[in-house]
């Protein structure tokens, strides 16, 4: 029995497309305004509530909406996008955010704002499924491949780290509407890009779409993106609450069990047995669990504690963007092939706790010059140098015709990583400060500075969790099979796609 030529080995790659770079300029832009629309309108809550006149209780549904009809269908997209075709459903899905930003911008009433922020979730959902595919499947070549997947993950890391910064020049400068109607000229303009990218000739999955796991882990991840977004208001111990969390985590086991029995499965359990990629989805959803929690405290330290504007606490944010975009692009790619997954991933992460660890220090008159900037820039380089490594490893030795789903899980992974750390840091901040004792004379500087400064202490915790668990799960490529062969070290791929390629008489 001979062993089956990889897929991704440059010796039986198709050739590349002219187009596939302006591809990845039009996929870049999508990527970059979906992760952007999660975090432009933070800056304009107060502006929005008070035209709107929006109770305190419903104020987090502006980003819960949103984010939960994200991260809930984003399973189901991925799937739809490999019966359907990647470019088909991309296109659909610019099309679908571009309507439903121009609704939310127009909203009249804050349930109108509410319905449309959730058509923009489903639609980002399309739109994270297939971008990510299509740019593995668009570049044959590895080294391109890794150039591409930099330059992509970067750009959504810049996204979600700059929205705080656009939406704090819209606001000021036009009104919180535009903080939504951004992105219909985006969403208009890769459209029409879109019409000059390659076709999509990646196989398509056969039979139907498996519609009981679809209820099943759509409806889990839902409900466990739910539950931890209220637990910043109500506590994680109500009883609606732990409800919700409860029956999210029975529908997700529920689910697993689905997908060892189905024809064809919503996510194939081969794409979780391997070590690596297990590896890239954890570290994925811990960094992006630190980046809303960073993007969190420095909104509130900047403007409560050191008295910025919108505008200025904005631009206060675009270091971390820059520095994010550099590493990625430059130094990511040259140490990837180097170092390998497991060391970019693990050393990275240790980089991003190393930048929380910073801000623990920060007091209420600390210069942003030579104490925020500092724990960004160290923050930022963890952030860049990580994201390759995990876009290459999640979607590594997947199947052309499996990579809508594989960019699904990893998407997904990284919003419920995000939403149960926003509510995880929101409701330890809270509660420090409240158990706050200080002077008088500075009380709410004080207790702002002080529960920030310990509710990072639990994203910091998961970096280095996350980090240790890297390490050792992604620590050797699994071991062939009894009946599988190991390929010839000389001429055959490597044998585990998180391994580094190996050289001739090795």
């Amino acid at each position: 029995m001979s062993a089956r030529p990889h897929p991704m080995s440059p010796g039986h790659a198709p050739p590349a497309h002219p187009r596939r770079w302006w591809a990845l300029c039009v996929l870049g832009s999508a990527q970059l305004m979906i992760l952007l629309d999660s975090t432009i309108v933070s800056v304009a809550m107060p502006s929005l509530q008070t035209e709107l006149r929006m109770a305190d209780g419903d104020r987090p549904w502006v980003v819960t909406s949103y984010t939960v009809a994200f991260g809930g269908l984003l399973l189901l997209a991925g799937r739809i996008a490999d019966h359907t075709g990647r470019k088909r459903v991309f296109v659909s899905g610019l099309l679908g955010f571009a309507v439903a930003s121009a609704a939310a911008g127009a909203a009249p009433t804050a349930a109108a704002l509410f319905a449309a922020r959730a058509v923009q979730g489903a639609c980002a959902a399309l739109l994270a499924a297939s971008a990510l595919a299509l740019v593995t499947t668009s570049f044959p070549d590895p080294g391109e491949r890794r150039r591409a997947i930099a330059v992509f993950g970067a750009l959504g890391g810049a996204g979600a780290s700059s929205g705080v910064v656009l939406g704090g020049v819209l606001t000021q400068w036009f009104g919180w509407r535009w903080c939504l109607l951004v992105n219909v000229p985006i969403a208009l303009a890769a459209v029409l890009g879109a019409a000059g990218m390659p076709r999509d000739r990646a196989p398509r999955v056969e039979g139907r779409i498996d519609v009981c796991g679809a209820v099943l882990g759509c409806g889990g991840l839902i409900a466990l993106v739910h539950g931890c977004s209220r637990a910043e208001a109500d506590g994680w111990l109500a009883p609606p609450v732990l409800g919700t969390l409860l029956g999210g985590a029975v529908l997700l086991a529920a689910f697993a069990v689905r997908q060892t029995r189905a024809a064809v499965p919503l996510l194939p359990p081969v794409l979780v047995r391997d070590r690596g990629r297990v590896a890239a989805l954890l570290a994925g959803g811990a960094l992006m669990m630190a980046q809303l929690s960073v993007s969190l405290f420095l909104t509130y330290y900047l403007q409560t504690v050191l008295g910025w504007s919108a505008l200025a606490a904005g631009l206060g944010f675009l270091p971390i963007s820059l520095v994010t975009t550099a590493t990625a692009t430059q130094l990511g790619t040259r140490l990837l092939p180097r170092l390998g997954p497991r060391v970019l991933m693990t050393a990275g992460l240790c980089l991003a706790a190393c930048g929380l660890c910073q801000l623990t220090l920060l007091g209420p008159d600390s210069a942003y010059a030579t104490r925020v900037l500092p724990a960004l820039a160290t923050f930022g380089i963890g952030l860049g140098g990580s994201f390759l490594a995990i876009m290459n490893g999640a979607t590594a030795g997947v199947p052309d015709r499996d990579s809508g789903i594989a960019s699904a899980a990893v998407n997904s992974v990284q919003q419920v990583g995000g939403s149960i750390g926003s509510a995880v840091f929101n409701t330890a901040a809270a509660s420090a400060a409240a158990a706050f004792h200080g002077a008088a004379g500075d009380s709410v500087r004080a207790a702002t500075l002080h529960g920030f400064t310990t509710a990072v202490r639990w994203p910091l915790a998961v970096l280095l969790l996350a980090g240790a668990t890297t390490a050792l799960l992604a620590r050797a490529p699994d071991r062939p099979r009894p009946s599988q062969p190991r390929p010839p070290v000389a001429s055959g791929p490597p044998s585990h796609p998180f391994s580094p390629p190996r050289q001739p008489g090795t």
